[in-house]
């Protein structure tokens, strides 16, 4: 391997892994740290559900793999958050970013969630999406991460003891050199400025020979040519088999998607209240599904508000987590049964399927959305598509079936 990347969870480690894969690299993505043998590939992709778990565990899952990675040749390791660098104020990414580099001996680390294609872009230190702060995105109303601060320098500088620089649009218009000489300033974190693809090439082509980089997927775009690699043709096979679309993703643009959904096929939603008093059972939810003519939607992204006061009730983890394991029991019966297309939006119920499908190395396939590739699940007749909540067209889901297929 030559460039290892540690995901904090599982959609961003397939979002990371079709750049990748589309600047020519080979790609495996790893549910955690492989137990045995692996492909041998230009990029391997550690699968991790870091992004909200307690700031040791998700150093010490990250040192691990990091380790692992570098074990396998790696010489770059790039750290990856989620586009709009969900954290809280307690972390992850400040503390996992510093830990990472003093283990790697990597005294200044570049730090860019920007990505152009799906509306992030950061300018004057400040994360957009879209056309709107970060604050002012949906972001403000996660219900694990909520993002309250556009200014990435001061969110990063109450997760570390690190300075934290600023490379501006200014530099980056200049071009990789420019970038490269004011990478090589004193110790600390760099937040860089991206507002266009041609940034992030420029920005990855300055980060040639870094040990260490924190990003979503737009920094990887300019990396595989560092390798010398271009972009060729992505293998894969459709599965024409059943399908299900999972939703636990309660971000505005999912919200859209499950509503355009539920107008062209059958449809089940899954209330925070019923699923705490016990009032879904596995077994029927399978059937159900099974006895549809296409592939039907199970949801439970609800309205922020609604979110909220269960929230109140119940206590956010708790219902979080009662969902997550309830998704990820459903994918794993229904592959059993024979489901061969799995639809899952948001990240940590992505996470969950994942877990519970077994599926220790995926295969990447050709791209849905932007930072949405289709996935195959190595040594099964297993098709998935991973999708990050905010990700996608209102129709994402007809799409990525159809992807999925092979029909697309």
């Amino acid at each position: 391997m030559k460039l290892g990347v540690i995901a904090d969870d599982f959609t961003g480690a397939s979002d990371i892994a079709l750049t990748l894969v589309e600047g020519g690299m080979s790609v495996a993505q790893f549910n955690g740290i492989p137990p045995g043998a692996v492909p041998a590939v230009d990029a391997g992709i550690v699968s991790l559900k870091s992004r909200t778990a307690p700031v040791d565990e998700a150093i010490s899952q990250s040192l691990a793999a990091c380790d692992w990675l570098v074990a396998q040749g790696c010489t770059q390791i790039i750290y990856k958050v989620c586009s709009t660098f969900d954290s809280t104020a307690d972390g992850n990414i400040g503390q996992v970013t510093q830990e990472l580099a003093e283990h790697l001996g990597e005294t200044r680390v570049a730090v860019c969630p920007a990505f152009p294609e799906n509306g992030r872009s950061v300018y004057q230190g400040h994360l957009f999406v879209a056309d709107h702060l970060l604050n002012e995105s949906g972001m403000q109303n996660h219900p694990l991460t909520p993002m309250t601060d556009p200014d990435l320098r001061r969110i990063l500088a109450a997760q570390t003891s690190w300075p934290v620089d600023h490379i501006s649009t200014h530099t980056v218009f200049q071009g990789s050199e420019a970038i490269a000489e004011a990478m090589k300033g004193p110790a600390g974190m760099v937040i860089i400025d991206a507002i266009r693809d041609a940034d992030l090439h420029a920005i990855g082509k300055a980060l040639s020979g870094r040990k260490l980089m924190t990003g979503g997927s737009g920094i990887a775009l300019g990396l595989p040519s560092n390798f010398g690699l271009s972009q060729g043709d992505i293998p894969f096979v459709g599965r024409s088999g059943l399908g299900v679309v999972l939703s636990g993703s309660c971000s505005i643009a999912t919200r859209g998607q499950v509503e355009r959904y539920k107008t062209l096929a059958p449809s089940r939603e899954i209330e925070a209240e019923t699923l705490m008093n016990g009032g879904y059972d596995l077994a029927a939810l399978v059937d159900w599904v099974l006895q549809q003519d296409q592939p039907p939607l199970i949801y439970s992204s609800a309205d922020p508000a609604v979110v909220v006061a269960a929230q109140e009730t119940f206590g956010g983890n708790i219902i979080a987590e009662k969902i997550e394991a309830l998704f990820a029991d459903l994918a794993a019966c229904l592959a059993d049964r024979g489901v061969e297309r799995i639809v899952v939006a948001g990240g940590e119920t992505s996470g969950a399927v994942v877990t519970a499908l077994s599926a220790d190395v995926l295969e990447i396939g050709p791209r849905i959305a932007a930072g949405v590739p289709a996935v195959s699940v190595s040594g099964r007749a297993l098709n998935i598509a991973l999708k990050s909540g905010n990700f996608g067209d209102v129709d994402f889901f007809e799409q990525a079936l159809d992807v999925l297929k092979g029909t697309a």
